[in-house]
């Protein structure tokens, strides 16, 4: 069956249009020759299918091979569908394999173990619009490249499906303000993959932080790491080549500029190069400085100024982000966040009487005795999730507010954001969290958003929400 879709070509079709060409092609790929085993449909005291969630994951590399695991082990979620631009190859994390039919291999071979029955219900497909068109898929996970987020966010809210959507939220401070406001104004569920929110270790420095448990909060330091990791163990191969089969580039690149291909560019470290991510600044701009914003109480706001930026930047025929940065963000109420790479790893709390630093896997205080401190009832109590994937399925059905929801999000990487501006343009930023804007560098401005490849400008400015 030729399963191609119209590519929106210069000649920008309308939304309503498209939606129905969509729906079309999409539905001409929906009956899948399938074994259903008996607890698929109701028997044997399992669910039946129609009271489950239907998944669809849009991106199947990286993080969607360890995320797919952790929705399969949920018994409310059938992981229906599965899209990407990548047929199946390697140039993941460590050099692995993924891609969409890997990923749908590892579904639906999950659920074969499980049932005991060959299952072939998980299908796949290239072109994330036709997961958008599938009107019973009621949650995606995106996990894409940076540069796609928005769009796929902001589509997928229109279409009414829950989201859960991979950290870094944005490619910009734009992209962010309007995926928050897309998934507000279409009342859709929405989870950060800020995985630590869901961490006991940085919860129980947040409450204690918030607390007061050491005394009025000073300084925090965020420690990220420093250089440029070769993830996909491709960094090398650096010379232009032609795009393998099965890997649908032009559509990989979407919105971002035209580039050549390069096995170094894309899959996993598409992550060092500024047209599609922020460096390592970013990849870890959506974990540390979220939970230091956590512990301020700033998370639905930001700094005021930053300043003393100081970056070294990749030596490299393709990579251009930045490889050791260090900056401050002033706050109004007079605390200072230090953003750095290289040293202290995690989060720390420095106070008048006291000390708080945490990791994933631990968390120290100072003085000693607050290891037995205890959050009274009267007390602030944070938001409790211990498991992330679970939580974003909790607030589906319950329609309840994530952990970590897209306003928290866009607000935490705009630190990243404003970071990289300022290292870029080597000023101080001074930053109105209310408008948004800098009022001191103009040039800084115009680097709040960036211009989209047609025709995914128009995509962008078409599902945008407007001020009426």
């Amino acid at each position: 069956m030729n399963l191609n879709l119209n590519i929106l070509s210069d000649q920008m079709m309308k939304r309503r249009n498209f939606i129905k060409k969509a729906g079309i092609a999409a539905s001409a790929i929906i009956s899948v020759p399938t074994i259903i085993p008996a607890a698929c449909v109701g028997k044997g005291g399992q669910t039946a299918p129609s009271d489950k969630i239907n998944l669809a994951f849009i991106g199947a590399g990286n993080q969607a091979s360890n995320d797919v695991m952790d929705f399969l082990a949920d018994d409310r979620v059938v992981v229906t569908l599965i899209c990407d631009v990548n047929k199946k190859s390697d140039g993941y994390w460590d050099g692995r394999v993924a891609g969409r039919e890997y990923i749908r291999d590892v579904v639906n071979g999950y659920y074969s173990k499980k049932y005991d029955r060959r299952y072939r219900a998980c299908t796949d497909v290239e072109d994330f619009r036709e997961v958008i068109a599938r009107k019973d898929i009621d949650a995606v996970e995106i996990a894409t490249p940076d540069h796609w987020h928005a769009i796929s966010v902001l589509m997928a809210a229109a279409a009414k499906k829950d989201i859960y959507c991979q950290k870094p939220l944005s490619l910009t401070i734009a992209e962010g303000r309007a995926m928050s406001d897309a998934v507000h104004h279409h009342n859709i569920v929405f989870q950060t993959g800020s995985q630590q929110r869901s961490n006991h270790h940085f919860r129980r420095i947040c409450e204690l932080v918030r607390n007061g448990r050491i005394g009025e909060l000073q300084t925090v330091i965020c420690g990220l790491p420093a250089g440029i990791p070769d993830y996909g163990q491709k960094a090398h191969l650096t010379e232009i080549e032609p795009v393998p089969d099965g890997f649908n580039y032009d559509l990989w690149l979407g919105p971002a500029p035209f580039a050549e291909h390069a096995p170094c560019r894309t899959h996993v470290n598409f992550r060092w190069i500024l047209d599609y991510s922020g460096g390592q600044l970013t990849d870890w701009g959506g974990h540390h400085p979220d939970i230091a914003q956590w512990g301020m109480d700033t998370e639905l706001t930001g700094p005021v100024k930053i300043q003393n930026a100081k970056s070294k930047w990749a030596d490299h025929p393709h990579y251009n982000t930045a490889t050791d940065f260090y900056f401050e963000c002033l706050y109004e109420n007079g605390v200072k966040m230090i953003v750095k790479s290289g040293e202290d790893f995690g989060v720390t709390f420095i106070g008048s009487e006291g000390k708080a630093w945490s990791s994933r896997q631990e968390h120290t205080l100072e003085p000693e005795s607050l290891k037995d401190a205890v959050i009274g009832l009267n007390e602030i109590q944070l938001y409790k999730s211990d498991n992330h994937f679970r939580n974003f399925i909790d607030c589906v059905i319950s329609r309840e507010e994530t952990i970590a929801p897209v306003e928290v999000a866009h607000r935490s990487i705009t630190i990243a954001h404003l970071g990289n501006i300022a290292m870029m343009l080597g000023k101080d930023l001074e930053w109105n969290p209310l408008t948004e804007r800098v009022s001191n560098v103009p040039e800084a401005n115009e680097m709040l958003s960036r211009p989209m490849r047609e025709p995914w400008d128009e995509v962008l400015r078409e599902f945008e929400i407007k001020e009426s």
